[in-house]
């Protein structure tokens, strides 16, 4: 690929990715707050003044202030959200991105939107399921007029820029943009975040059936009440933890553990069973309430809890939600 100058290379649609060719999909390695006005802002007036697109911008809080005051003359075409609020649980990112996109996709609009997920304030496991969000970026928009810049502090660990090359197709580092050399199938990706999940210590143990999901719920909110978790959240974590336990009965053997714990500031319910997981985007989009497919429970634990992991095995999956103390 043949490169530009600093001034002319940002987010030049490679061959094969122009405006109606499907999914754009770069990311930006940025290394001072001038690049990433710069280049970020670039990017929205390309979409919003170039192609006459509305644009959604989902960034960490005091980069979005910014970012707003830089493009301050594109405000009524572009949705501003904060990602430490709107994507505080990856999970409910794809969501968001998808019902954005439905609303302004058309053959004439291509919808443009920047999302950065990843930021130093992000603990270990978020950091894993909002890379793994980035990669399911892929296959939900595979072959739609979307674009999607996904912008990454170089101060970010290296394994994460690690997993960004592998990610995304295009990578703009340095004001070059390049065809990513290390880029991956996103089902490879996304499996290899599937590391097995650390054993908690001196768990609350419930096991159930169909005749034990009272059991199971009620034990859960006794437990979440004496670790102090409002009321408000603890009717979240029971409908959470419900869906989840009648998920089991359901589709996972008819049976299921319930694990529930302390972790720092969050409280923790794990629930395994028999089932198994064939979509690795279930539950990342708002279910049709008319459709036969599943999908609604996962999607219900996204929206209620902060963080949701899932690991699938031969023959068990592992969902946790996390629930912090507020």
């Amino acid at each position: 690929m043949t490169t530009h100058s600093r001034t002319t290379t940002y987010f030049r649609q490679p061959p094969g990715r122009g405006p109606g060719s499907g999914l754009f999909h770069p990311a930006l390695f940025y290394r001072s707050e001038a690049e990433y006005l710069d280049a970020v802002g670039r990017f929205v007036r390309a979409a919003v003044l170039g192609r006459g697109a509305q644009a959604l911008v989902v960034v960490p809080g005091p980069r979005l202030e910014r970012l707003r005051a830089h493009l301050a003359d594109l405000d009524e075409r572009v949705t501003w959200l904060d990602m430490t609020e709107a994507g505080r649980n990856p999970g409910r990112l794809l969501s968001l991105f998808r019902e954005f996109a439905d609303r302004h996709e058309s053959s004439e609009s291509r919808p443009s939107i920047v999302g950065e997920p990843l930021y130093a304030a992000r603990g270990p496991f978020e950091t894993v399921e909002a890379l793994r969000h980035q990669a399911l970026v892929n296959l939900a928009f595979a072959g739609r007029r979307v674009s999607v810049l996904c912008p990454y502090d170089v101060t970010l660990p290296e394994r994460v820029l690690e997993a960004a090359r592998r990610i995304h197709p295009v990578v703009t580092e340095d004001g070059v943009q390049r065809i990513s050399p290390d880029f991956a199938d996103p089902l490879d990706v996304c499996r290899s975040f599937d590391t097995p999940l650390p054993d908690p210590v001196d768990p609350l143990v419930v096991e159930f059936g169909e005749h034990e999901l009272a059991l199971a719920r009620g034990t859960a909110e006794d437990w979440a009440s004496r670790c102090g978790l409002s009321p408000a959240r603890r009717t979240d974590w029971l409908l959470a933890i419900g869906e989840a336990a009648g998920n089991s009965v359901r589709h996972g053997g008819g049976r299921g553990t319930l694990r529930m714990w302390r972790d720092e500031n969050s409280l923790v319910a794990e629930i395994r069973d028999g089932g198994q997981l064939t979509d690795p985007l279930v539950g990342r989009r708002r279910p049709d309430p008319r459709s036969p497919h599943g999908g609604r429970g996962v999607w219900i634990m996204h929206q209620l809890c902060d963080l949701v992991e899932l690991r699938a095995g031969a023959d068990e999956l592992v969902l946790r939600l996390h629930m912090a103390v507020e």
